[in-house]
């Protein structure tokens, strides 16, 4: 039996052997592995290299183009700024010839003789100022005997309707409302009846 044991012991390997042997492979660098090493970090480094240049490429276009952009947000605010200063100068030069007719209707009060000249002439540079206003885009918002429509109208009171047909319609505008270019630039103030 210790014959047959011993047969045992020989026939089967150590296991801590075969493990040794086979990492002393590993360990033990081979002839041509050193070169390839050094190729493979040459090409490590040729590549690193690239990238590097690479990036700083990047980097340079990304500061150009961050400062072009930084000069046009600036140089468009300037223009923005010189926009709205000079934003009115059209209408105001239109508006121009209604003052002076506004200025002559005011010296030829003290020395008309009849009140009607007055008058018309009042009546005409009113119209005058409105068709300007108008080509500017101006309009009045309609409100008398229509439907109470609070995107359009600003009720200041409610009276009773003297019809029934005239429940919850504008009665009397006490300051008109205009839309500027179909946008509502000034709500009707309104008395609506109930």
């Amino acid at each position: 039996m210790n014959n047959e044991n011993n047969e045992k012991k020989t026939e089967m390997p150590d296991a801590s052997q075969s493990v040794d042997n086979d990492t002393s492979k590993l360990k033990e660098p081979s002839k041509n592995s050193h070169g390839k090493d050094h190729k493979h970090n040459k090409e490590l480094l040729k590549k690193i290299s690239e990238l590097e240049s690479k990036l700083t490429e990047l980097q340079d276009k990304y500061l150009r183009v961050s400062a072009e952009f930084d000069n046009y947000r600036k140089r468009t605010l300037k223009e923005k700024a010189e926009l709205m200063k000079t934003a009115g100068e059209d209408s105001l030069t239109r508006i121009l010839p209604v003052m002076d007719d506004f200025e002559r209707a005011i010296s030829s009060m003290d020395t008309a003789k009849e009140i009607e000249p007055v008058k018309e002439g009042i009546r005409l540079i009113y119209i005058k100022f409105k068709d300007i206003l108008s080509q500017q885009g101006l309009k009045e918002i309609e409100s008398i005997n229509m439907e109470f429509n609070t995107d359009l109208h600003e009720a200041i009171t409610k009276v009773p309707a003297p019809q029934e047909e005239l429940k919850n319609k504008v009665l009397e505008v006490v300051q008109k409302g205009y839309y500027l270019n179909d946008k509502v630039i000034r709500f009707s103030k309104v008395v609506i009846g109930e």
